[in-house]
């Protein structure tokens, strides 16, 4: 949600007025998914990267203004906490060596941002959670200065109207922690996969991510730490959940949706998803603009539908759907949220490799594995993946029950090769970056097992909690740097 908000506070004739804005914006979008053209020459891949900020001491940096202003490129942009930054790059094709390419481009942009960084005083981190972030670094001035973060936490607790309750139990430790804002929410650092599709295809790419979810997190797992305890192996997933939330407990009670959302079921349109979203989701910014959709539409251009994209904006599907206009083209695109932030360029590459590989088969599958697994069981996937990394297990169709290695490797991993193949990318680029996924696999390693058995090891030797993280991270950034791919990594003896 990256749309700029002037109000800070909205009346009741505001709400009022945008809900009819979103209800004739929604109309006007089942309209364009019968009468107008969402053509492309090429279909285009994005990628985005949140970033960390530590100081000398591998503590948060409270510092993005300043790292921004010097680093001074437009792809580079704030996010929530003061210590965190976005990457933005550039819609891409994936045919021919475009990823290995890509690889370079990401290296040389994070390298010249890290000296950047380091001339004010910061160093950039890329992982799921940074693990040393304690509660007491969110109790000052953790907020970017940017209205819209201001006004969404503003209109979070106006909904609960109490605290936020933050309760995660993972298999070995567990948290309990009230919050005043929405300021754990800046802990989680995704990447997000873009890819573009047309309107007859999208249904059929939303439920091949939804079926994959379970298997990226399982993977990719990159955040076992969350103030100084051991929870989940993606304990961003339920963090994100939580510090979003604007049920009370009454409300979760009588089974109230989230707005961190993985959905109820397989669809078959676009239309299902921003259909839901308006049905069921309260507005949390509701600021309108002058635009008439309706006289666009008729006047044969595509309109923004800012109103709509604002609120879709403020549901967080780990699928999204997207509807974006550029250059006057309207294109619709799927949205990945599921996977952490790094450990490396090259691990962010496998990963999303892999996806695109992947999806494009699941996608175009005679019979499709959604149509022989239930929506909740695909839930369940996702929920194993989260909690328990590489000790998660899956049901899939024609395997039963699975571990998520060797769903991977004798399933998973040959369709992604297929795909990328169909894709047209280079055999090179295939063998490098589901290399890495086959390395992970047959190691049992990905960044959370690494982290964990890192911490363990440095506690072994008598260090605490505190220390050993920090201990950790050092290391971290080592291997971060090396773009050694973090199955690769050795852990302290």
């Amino acid at each position: 949600m990256g749309d700029e908000i002037v109000a800070a506070e909205y009346s009741r004739e505001d709400r009022k007025r945008y809900r009819e804005k979103v209800r004739v914006c929604l109309d006007v979008f089942e309209r364009m998914l019968v009468e107008h053209t969402f053509e492309f020459d090429q279909q285009l891949t994005g990628l985005e990267i949140e970033l960390n900020l530590v100081d000398d001491h591998l503590d948060p940096a409270m510092a993005n203004a300043a790292v921004l202003a010097n680093i001074a490129d437009p792809a580079y942009q704030t996010e929530l906490g003061q210590y965190n930054i976005e990457l933005n790059v550039d819609p891409q094709a994936l045919p021919g060596d475009q990823l290995l390419e890509l690889e370079r481009t990401l290296r040389d942009s994070l390298d010249h941002a890290e000296a950047k960084a380091n001339e004010v005083g910061s160093q950039i981190v890329m992982v799921g959670i940074l693990p040393t972030l304690n509660p007491e670094h969110l109790s000052a001035e953790w907020m970017s200065a940017n209205p819209r973060y201001a006004a969404l936490n503003e209109a979070i607790f106006a909904a609960r109207r109490e605290d936020l309750e933050l309760d995660i139990t993972g298999d070995h430790e567990s948290l309990r922690l009230d919050a005043n804002t929405i300021g754990p929410e800046s802990a989680c650092t995704s990447v997000q996969l873009h890819l573009q599709v047309s309107p007859a295809d999208f249904p059929a790419h939303w439920n091949a991510a939804q079926v994959l979810a379970g298997p990226q997190l399982a993977l990719a797992a990159n955040s076992p730490f969350l103030f100084g305890r051991r929870l989940w192996a993606e304990t961003r997933t339920e963090l994100f959940l939580q510090a979003t939330d604007t049920r009370s407990p009454e409300l979760r009670n009588q089974g109230v949706r989230p707005r961190v959302f993985f959905g109820e079921r397989w669809i078959t349109s676009i239309f299902d998803l921003f259909e839901e979203n308006v049905r069921y989701f309260p507005a949390l910014l509701p600021e309108s603009t002058d635009e008439d959709p309706v006289a666009v539409l008729d006047a044969g251009n595509a309109p923004r539908l800012q109103e709509l994209r604002l609120h879709n904006g403020t549901v967080y599907r780990w699928n999204r759907p997207v509807y974006d206009v550029v250059g006057g083209q309207p294109h619709l695109r799927v949205e990945n949220r599921v996977l952490p932030a790094g450990p490396t360029v090259v691990d962010v590459l496998a990963n999303a490799a892999f996806y695109y590989g992947a999806v494009r088969m699941l996608a175009t599958e005679e019979r499709p594995v959604w149509s022989k697994m239930m929506f909740a069981t695909a839930e369940q996937n996702f929920d194993s993946g989260a909690v328990h990394g590489i000790d998660a297990q899956f049901y899939w169709p024609g395997f039963g029950d699975v571990t998520w290695d060797e769903l991977i490797l004798r399933h998973l991993l040959p369709l992604a090769h297929e795909g990328l193949t169909r894709w047209g990318v280079s055999a090179q680029a295939r063998d490098r970056y589901l290399g890495i996924i086959e390395g992970r696999c047959k190691t049992r390693r990905n960044g959370a097992s690494w982290q964990v058995a890192t911490v363990t090891a440095f506690e072994q030797r008598g260090l605490d909690r505190a220390a050993a993280l920090h201990e950790m991270l050092k290391l971290y950034l080592d291997g971060m740097h090396s773009n050694d791919p973090v199955h690769t990594w050795p852990t302290p003896r």
